[in-house]
């Protein structure tokens, strides 16, 4: 029995495709030699591959890990998403500020896809419903088509090769022509852009919803496409089925699995109703067991800002069945559960999927809860937290839906490729098996006292931070000082996230050089990178921020080389796989409770930095793996943050009590930092002390003190080298081989395979 598994997601952070294919071939080594031979270097020329950047950060980059898994795990799996002509913008940094500009990554054609014209399918929008005696219709809607573009997903040396699928919106040739236009067919033709803007450009936004129809066209245009490219590989009568055509839909949540990645493919629950429902003829009841059966939802983020409410009027325009439907879908839900707590008129107000606000609202988590069998969060402390607050009333009717899936990440890509050194090392002590078994990195325990192997790990770390300094200097014509920490903080720029706190710490460390200049000071390079969502006022400023206070450290001769502060530019997939290798200090300090899990926390550990971080995503489970005392712990626990929010969190106190901070904030406030425009950064000292709602205050003094440890620690290299193996030896869990075998064996009802299936110039057995 196939099941075949098809990963929903809006987006796909694959970043560049060479080397990886090249490696999961068991190629890399001859083409190396190949190129070499030609007179040309391999490497120089996998920098001319542009990314594909079809995400914004995690939950983009983990859908490309999980293709990754799920191929070298051996099963049938398909990527679906959309194939933005523009991907995620490049940044460039100006005066210190982000400039955006359009990632044309198509520019000089893409050679790892293919397109599929015989399988273009149309996806309708607008229109209205007529209700007929034979069930309801959607008529006199506009048609766009789909054509699909397909990349071949290789497992790790095991002949396996899946696909990801990506839309790419096309007008029928009848766009506008159609009878009332008659006459304009200049006009016509031009406005078939209007259709073709659906797969125009990924929206920047991380942990952000922003309520646009042409996002909302996205959502369903990869929704509407990619079940009805399902639907007819389930019909077609291949695979164990002796009709020519299959009829009976009884079967098909054995043989599909929908996995929503976040509620941004949500749609595919109405959507199947709609074509079980109206298309297929099957009663509601039978359907609805259908669509639960087949569909499982991710929570990526508890943040209010970011769950997906769209107003009903902008549906009752674009989709007026699916508004139908989910109003029919939220009026049995509402049923059942007011039959189970009679006359709580509040749980049903909290639990509808219709918020009765102004305008009126569709909860698009509530409708992925309902419509789901199985509902996951990502680490398990998000677990528990959207069992316990943000889904709790429907934790209470059905426990058995929640589940926890820790993320995990590609060590093919985060290891093998981008740290050669690190992995040859290991295999040196304990095989190769780890690239596809990581807990075998535990084995590596055994060598905790090995000297040679400690100085070996030392080894690579420096040639890694030597090759990054060379890197920067040619690029940026920045000099670093190699012997430094290097302490890096690279994501998505969000308060959440605290870049300001890190900020903070670069501006009190600066002061203490200032003021005892003959001192002996840990040096240390900090290295900042992220893009801010382009609407992200706040975001931006924290950028000029980082490079203001950048501008004025690196050029104040006092400090010389003990503290210099970088902001990596245009971080990206290609750039983390050069700068995260580097790393001594990974920083992973969000407010606990806020950052669901994380993954670049995973990279760093697994690539030999130390982790300086809170309470707060896979943190917590990756102190439990390493050992607390190994990684660098500070701040406030969940449970502490909710007594804070009941006490009444106040900023002054903390402003008033610590001279050190009031120093820093008043510096930052003054104009300090920016002297040509003093008032500058008003808003972010207004924002610190008056609602922060991240309460960076008051951790201040605990990540202060943390990181008084970790210089205090690096100046015992031995010992740093030791906590450095204890944490590659603890990252084993940290693979998105075991994420996916949980998904596959706990929500999609299939067990993972290691066969090696023969190669296709073998005659198959």
């Amino acid at each position: 029995l196939i099941v075949r598994i098809h990963y929903l997601s809006l987006e796909f952070y694959m970043g560049r495709t060479l080397q990886n294919t090249m490696i999961n071939l068991g190629l890399q080594n001859a083409c190396d030699e190949a190129i070499y031979q030609l007179g040309l270097d391999l490497e120089e020329l996998e920098d001319i591959e542009e990314d594909a950047g079809l995400g914004n950060g995690g939950l983009g980059r983990l859908a490309a890990c999980f293709l990754d898994s799920m191929a070298t795990l051996g099963l049938a799996a398909y990527g679906y998403g959309i194939r933005y002509e523009f991907g995620i913008f490049n940044q460039k940094i100006s005066s210190g500020w982000q400039v955006e500009e359009a990632d044309d990554w198509l520019r000089y054609g893409n050679p790892w896809e293919k397109a599929r014209p015989e399988y273009m399918l149309p996806v309708h929008f607008y229109g209205r419903v007529e209700h007929t005696s034979n069930g309801a219709k959607w008529v006199d809607t506009q048609v766009v088509l789909a054509m699909p573009y397909d990349t071949p997903v290789p497992g790790y040396k095991n002949n396996t090769v899946n696909t990801m699928r990506l839309w790419s919106a096309k007008a029928p040739n009848d766009f506008n022509l159609q009878e009332f236009n008659v006459g304009d067919y200049i006009q016509a033709v031009l406005d078939r852009n209007l259709a073709e803007n659906i797969s125009r450009v990924l929206y920047p936004n991380d942990n952000f919803f922003e309520g646009k129809e042409l996002r909302l066209k996205q959502e369903y245009f990869v929704v509407a496409a990619t079940l009805q490219d399902i639907i007819r590989r389930f019909k077609s009568s291949k695979f164990g089925c002796r009709d020519p055509v299959r009829t009976s839909f009884e079967t098909f949540p054995d043989k599909v699995a929908i996995q929503l990645n976040d509620t941004h493919p949500a749609l595919a629950i109405p959507e199947l109703m709609r074509i079980l429902v109206d298309v297929e003829k099957l009663d509601w009841d039978k359907a609805w067991d259908v669509t639960v059966q087949t569909c499982a939802y991710t929570n990526h983020t508890v943040l209010p800002e970011a769950l997906e409410r769209w107003p009903v009027h902008m549906f009752e325009k674009l989709l007026p069945r699916h508004l139908q439907i989910i109003f029919e879908i939220n009026r049995r839900h509402l049923e059942r559960v007011a039959a189970m707590y009679p006359g709580e008129l509040d749980r049903l107000r909290r639990m509808s999927l219709i918020e009765e606000c102004d305008p009126k609202r569709i909860n698009m988590a509530h409708l992925c809860v309902v419509g789901s069998h199985a509902v996951n969060g990502v680490a398990r402390i998000h677990s528990d937290i959207v069992k316990n607050t943000v889904f709790k009333d429907f934790y209470d009717i059905e426990p058995e839906k929640f589940q926890n899936k820790t993320n995990g990440i590609t060590p093919r890509r985060w290891l093998l490729l981008c740290n050669p050194g690190l992995a040859d090392i290991i295999a040196e002590k304990i095989g190769e098996g780890f690239l596809t078994d990581l807990s075998q990195l535990k084995k590596l325990l055994n060598f905790i006292n090995n000297d040679a192997f400690i100085r070996d790990v030392a080894k690579v770390k420096q040639e890694n931070k030597l090759k990054f300094a060379a890197y920067l200097e040619k690029e940026y014509h920045v000099k670093i000082n190699p012997e430094s920490i290097f302490d890096i903080q690279v994501k998505r720029i969000h308060e959440y996230k605290r870049q300001l706190l890190n900020c903070l710490h670069i501006i009190a460390f600066y002061n203490r050089i200032k003021k005892d200049p003959s001192k002996h000071f840990v040096p240390r390079t900090i290295m900042i990178g992220g893009k801010a969502a382009p609407g992200y006022h706040m975001a931006k400023l924290i950028i000029k921020l980082i490079t203001s206070v950048g501008q004025v450290v690196n050029n104040d001769p006092v400090v010389g080389d003990r503290l210099k502060v970088i902001f990596l530019e245009n971080y990206r997939v290609s750039l983390a796989e050069k700068v995260i290798p580097a790393a001594d200090l990974s920083e992973q300090i969000s407010t606990a409770g806020t950052e669901a899990s994380g993954t670049g926390n995973m990279k760093f550990m697994l690539n030999g930095a130390l982790t300086i971080g809170t309470m707060d995503g896979a943190n917590v489970e990756m102190a439990e793996e390493a050992g607390e005392e190994n990684l660098f712990i500070f701040g406030m626990k969940v449970e502490d943050v909710e007594a804070l929010d009941k006490k009444g969190y106040n900023a002054k106190e903390y402003y008033k009590r610590n001279a050190e901070l009031r120093q820093v904030i008043d510096q930052i406030g003054s104009g300090y930092f920016n002297p040509k425009e003093p008032g500058l950064f008003k808003d972010v000292v207004n924002m610190l002390l008056n609602h922060d709602r991240f309460k960076v205050f008051a951790d201040y003094e605990a990540y202060i003190k943390c990181q008084d440890k970790v210089s205090e620690l690096f100046k015992n290299p031995k010992e740093w080298t030791k906590t450095v193996i204890r944490n590659i030896a603890g990252s084993g869990k940290f693979s998105s081989d075991r994420t996916i075998t949980e998904y596959a064996r706990e929500i999609w009802g299939v067990e993972p395979s290691d066969v090696k299936i023969p190669p296709p110039n073998e005659p198959r057995p």
